[in-house]
Parts: C-alpha cells; structure tokens; sequence
C-alpha cells in the first residue's frame, strides 16, 4: 500500500494533466464518513482544474463495503485499508489503483458550553464516561470503524454492561449531533467527524494508551466509467494540498 512520495507526485500530475485534456466526465466518489470532509473540501479544486464533477456519497466502511459487493457503482472509494484490499481481491477495485489517504484517531465532543471534562488519562477518560448520563457513538452493527473498536474496548476496560446501558447508538453518520439535540452528554467519533458539527466541542482524542488509528485507502473502480479522472482525483487525495486539508480537519498523513 505504500507508495514513494517522488512517484506519487508524478502520478498526481500525469493523472491530473490526462484529466484536464479529456472529455468531461461525473466521478462518483463512495467515502467513508471520516473522510468525507476531505473529499467536500478537495471536490471544487479538482472540479475547477479538470473539468470534472463529483457525486460524493458516505456511509459507514462497513456499509459501504456491503454496497459495493451488492453491486453498486462507483469510481472511487474510499474505505478502511482493509476494505480497499477486500474489494480489489473480490474484482471490485482495479489492480494497481490502491493507495493509503490518510489516517485519523477516535476524539471526545461535548456540547460547546458544557462544563470540561478531564480525558488525560485512560482513568479519567472512564470516569467521564460513567459520570455521563448518556454517550453516543456509532453503532458497531452499522459496520462504523470507531463503534466496532468503541464496543472491543469497553469490554477490556470491564465497563461494556455501563456503557450499553447508556449507549446512544447511531447507525451512521455524526454523532455530536446527539449533542445538540441532547441526546448525549458525550460524543465518542473520529475526530474528523466531531469537527464538522456546530455547536460542540472537541476535547481531544481519547488517551494514547487506548487510541485505535483508522487508515483511510482508496481505490478506483474496476468498471469506472471514466478510469483517468478517477485515478486523478484520487491522486490528488493523495497529494500535497490534501495533506494541509487533513491536518485542518483533524487526519494526518497515512
């Protein structure tokens, strides 16, 4: 999945150079819902220079995978490492088209004016969350990378019957809006997903001892309508600018 940074770059502008010089083409995106604020972000640089129009669409890793095996048509996708490997060894994603996006960690939101909450360390963070009334996060059976890991978790640290009992559990898309609603006291989601809803508050990731790093990949569909702008737009996913794009969003390079 690594790839060298010269060769990349490379890549990005023989890709984006082809893109601009052919037919304009819609590129249909599948993203995970982590890295969509990226994809939203980089869609009208990449729209201005090429010519091309994205669709973008997010789901869960999980569900999207399903979606793919079912079917479902796609130029791009963006999905956990592991998924992007699935889909090509299942004929879904073209040989050679895979490429690590970015990397993001699990955070802590509460609703902006709420009093702080020490998460400095793995006891502190424990005691908020059983102090919490409710705590919401997504629903590990909707396929959503921090929910499975969430759900694992509490189990080691001999909190899963609290935690279940308090749960306020989504299927899929943002959390802290549970926040905002109310629902929750606390919002436990990839930082990067906490960040895009108003009216929160991002304490910070959840201590080192305990944080699970989810690595974004992409790919470019075996039956892509136009195979050149995709590999172009994902090649710029991978490039310089989306790097600055990550770090405002709260990812990092993979």
């Amino acid at each position: 999945m690594k790839r060298n940074v010269f060769r990349t770059a490379v890549l990005a502008f023989v890709a984006l150079t082809a893109a601009a010089t052919s037919v304009a083409a819609e590129v249909k995106v599948l993203t995970a819902g982590a890295f969509k604020p990226v994809v939203a972000a980089m869609a009208p640089v990449f729209e201005q220079r090429t010519g091309h129009k994205l669709t973008i669409d997010s789901d869960t890793a999980g569900a999207l995978a399903k979606r793919i095996a079912g079917g479902e048509a796609f130029d791009v996708a963006i999905l956990t490492t592991a998924g992007i490997d699935d889909q090509a060894k299942g004929g879904k994603v073209a040989p050679g088209t895979s490429m690590p996006v970015a990397r993001v960690g699990i955070g802590v939101a509460i609703k902006q004016g709420s009093p702080a909450q020490d998460i400095g360390s793995v006891a502190a963070f424990q005691q908020a969350l059983l102090k919490a009334r409710a705590v919401a996060m997504i629903d590990p059976a909707a396929g959503g990378s921090s929910g499975i890991y969430l759900s694992q978790l509490f189990g080691k640290m001999g909190i899963a019957p609290q935690m279940q009992a308090k749960a306020v559990l989504v299927p899929g898309g943002l959390t802290a809006q549970k926040l905002v609603s109310g629902e929750a006291d606390i919002a436990l989601q990839q930082i990067s997903e906490l960040m895009v809803v108003p009216g929160v508050t991002v304490l910070g990731p959840i201590p080192a001892e305990i944080q699970n790093y989810t690595v974004y990949a992409g790919g470019v569909g075996s039956a892509a309508r136009d195979a050149d702008a995709a590999r172009a737009f994902l090649a710029m996913l991978a490039g310089p600018e989306a790097r600055t794009v990550m770090k405002d969003k709260g990812m990092s390079a993979p």
